[in-house]
């Protein structure tokens, strides 16, 4: 099911016609908190020091249900009223009494190594960016312990001073969280370019009682609720020419390793069969440093390849732009499915009008510099910028970034919500062309392909970070190679 993005008011359209339907107020928060705390769990399955921040409605009712389960679970809690106890909903006073009340089972560990998290619930939909006391020194406190205790926040459903709508924030005191925790839905706010640093990792928890009357989305979320229908399980009688044949044209002379990376990507995918179309000059290294089970092939001409049987193109991470008219021509002749990426999109940079004219479906993955060579960007949001290049060129477009995009003509912006900072490094790129390619294979959609092979890299680097020792400084693509098969067993299974 898809995970469309919502206003404020649709929001609120949803949650009332689930209390029309008999659906009460707890219901909803127990189910909200439940799944903030599976979130926080994710990232920090070891227990550590939860410092939870609660206003006096019902965001705050969420942020102490989560901090209740976190502590059955061994978390030491530290709670932070913003306002009197006997100011804050009936509701939220009954989840504090709780909390209180709730038994550490099995005792809170503290050592080497616990983290410390803060959980906003300071305030939620519908509240004023502008913060007033004693929200603005709660907020500024929570940004305090994140800068002193290198504590990771957590804010529940938006930041606090964060708008629902515009993704406008407290120009002193909003907070700055690590991770949002989006409740029911992603809210169009925590999407918008200027709240990027506000809002950190998108996780959504759905919501099964929540429908809003939303038929034909602009935006969607990418999270593995909506995503995982699209990995359904191998039959038993599967063979590989089903997973498709991938021919991965890149490489050139000191870039060996653009070619090694995308071919494993593609493999680490799902790809039945994977050749590499290298240059002569560069054969024997790639042919002995490449995985066994792909298989390299020494190319004297570009144009040869539209002879090749091969159901899945992926062209561009290392290649040059020294045969930049035959990979021009490969790029507009080819009728299979193709992903171009790197030195694939300078060669296009030259000659943009070819995508208006090529013979099969093409994936472009530009990062921003390679966006802005491609592509008058002008002051056009990220959103902007795809939309309307999608319109003038029939392609998707996978727009790498903090906050990827997927677009294509007629299909809704999808907003990826995986990934961290330390993807910031070579190779990254080269990874998610093979990814993508592989996913291709498998017969997907390219918008499905771009979508799936996004959120699988994206957290496939945040399990190297939280799950194996990485950091934001040391993670390096090969790293989130490695992590690929975590992440798709847990798209198959989000619930887990």
């Amino acid at each position: 099911m898809d995970s469309p993005i919502l206003n404020s008011a649709q929001m609120r359209e949803a949650e009332e016609a689930a209390f029309a339907r008999g659906i009460k107020v707890e219901a909803l928060m127990d189910e909200a908190g439940a799944g903030v705390a599976r979130a926080v769990r994710k990232f920090f399955p070891r227990p550590g020091t939860c410092f939870v921040y609660a206003g006096k409605g019902h965001n705050g009712g969420d942020a102490l249900l989560a901090a209740e389960h976190l502590k059955r679970a061994g978390w030491k809690i530290d709670i932070h009223l913003a306002f009197p106890e006997n100011e804050c909903s009936e509701l939220t006073r009954k989840k504090l009494q709780a909390l209180r009340a709730a038994p550490e089972n099995p005792p809170a560990t503290e050592g080497r190594g616990s983290p410390d998290i803060i959980l906003d619930g300071l305030l939620g939909l519908g509240a004023n960016r502008l913060l007033r006391e004693p929200i603005r020194t709660a907020a500024r406190e929570i940004n305090r312990l994140r800068h002193t205790h290198n504590a990771f926040v957590f804010a529940v459903d938006l930041p606090t001073g964060l708008d629902a709508d515009s993704g406008e924030v407290d120009p002193e005191d909003c907070v700055i969280a690590d991770f949002t925790i989006a409740i029911g839905f992603a809210k169009h706010g925590l999407i918008a370019d200027l709240a990027l640093d506000f809002v950190g990792r998108i996780e959504v928890v759905p919501l099964a009682d929540l429908a809003p009357d939303v038929t034909s989305p602009k935006e969607l979320a990418a999270t593995a609720h909506s995503l995982s229908p699209l990995l359904p399980r191998r039959k038993f009688s599967a063979y590989k020419n089903q997973f498709g044949r991938i021919g991965i044209v890149a490489g050139s002379k000191g870039f060996v390793g653009a070619a090694l990376m995308t071919t494993s990507g593609a493999l680490r995918a799902g790809a039945g069969l994977v050749e590499v179309f290298v240059p002569e000059e560069i054969y024997p290294i790639v042919a002995s440093a490449a995985p066994v089970e792909a298989m390299v092939k020494p190319l004297r001409s570009y144009r040869k390849l539209l002879e090749e049987k091969i159901d899945i193109w992926a062209l561009g991470p290392g290649l040059g732009k020294s045969h930049a008219t035959e990979i021009l021509d490969l790029i507009k002749s080819s009728e299979q499915p193709m992903v171009v990426d790197a030195d694939g999109l300078n060669v296009l940079a030259d000659k943009i009008d070819i995508l208006k004219h090529c013979r099969g479906p093409r994936l472009l993955t530009p990062h921003p510099g390679e966006m802005e060579r491609l592509f008058e960007v002008g002051k056009m949001s990220r959103a902007g910028v795809a939309g309307n290049f999608c319109e003038q060129f029939s392609v998707t477009l996978l727009f790498k970034g903090s906050r990827t995009i997927v677009a294509e003509r007629g299909r809704p912006l999808s907003f990826n919500t995986t990934g961290n900072p330390g993807m910031a490094t070579g190779g990254m790129g080269d990874i998610l062309t093979g990814v993508c390619a592989g996913l291709l294979g498998q017969r997907l959609s390219i918008y499905e392909a771009a979508r799936l092979g996004a959120w699988i890299c994206g957290r496939a680097a945040e399990m190297s970070i939280f799950s194996s020792g990485a950091s934001e400084e040391s993670l390096l693509a090969t790293d989130v190679l490695d992590h690929l098969g975590n992440a798709f067993n847990e798209l198959r299974n989000p619930n887990l």
